[in-house]
C-alpha cells in the first residue's frame, strides 16, 4: 500500500514538474500577448482609413475567436468610408464629364 503511495506522489511531482517545465518553454501558445483586462487593440483614424490602418488592426481575443462586437465596428467603419470614397469619386467623375462636355460644346 506505501509502495503505490509512494508511486502516486513521485508521478504527480514528476507531472507537475513536467507541466512548469512546458509552460516555461512553449508559453501560453498565443501569438498576441495578453492584453490588460478592459483593454482594446482596435484603433482606427476618425477619418482617412488606409490600408495600412487596417492591416494593423488587432482585435481582443475572447474564449470563441474575436471580440465580435469590434469586429462589427471596424467592418462598419471600413465599410462607411468606401462608401464615402465612391461616393467622392462618383462627384469628381461626374464634374470631369461635365467640364468635358462644357469645353468640347465651346469648342
Amino acid at each position: 500500500m506505501t509502495t503505490a503511495l509512494i508511486y502516486l506522489v513521485v508521478m504527480v511531482l514528476v507531472a507537475a514538474v513536467v507541466f512548469l517545465l512546458a509552460s516555461v518553454v512553449f508559453g501560453r501558445g498565443e501569438e498576441l500577448p495578453a492584453l490588460p483586462p478592459g483593454a482594446s487593440p482596435t484603433r482606427l483614424p476618425s477619418s482617412g482609413i488606409t490600408a495600412e490602418d487596417v492591416r494593423d488592426v488587432r482585435f481582443q481575443l475572447v474564449v470563441r475567436g474575436y471580440k465580435m462586437s469590434e469586429v462589427d465596428w471596424v467592418l462598419r467603419r471600413v465599410g462607411g468610408e468606401l462608401d464615402e470614397l465612391r461616393a467622392e469619386v462618383a462627384e469628381l467623375r461626374e464634374r470631369l464629364d461635365l467640364s468635358g462636355a462644357e469645353s468640347e460644346s465651346r469648342s
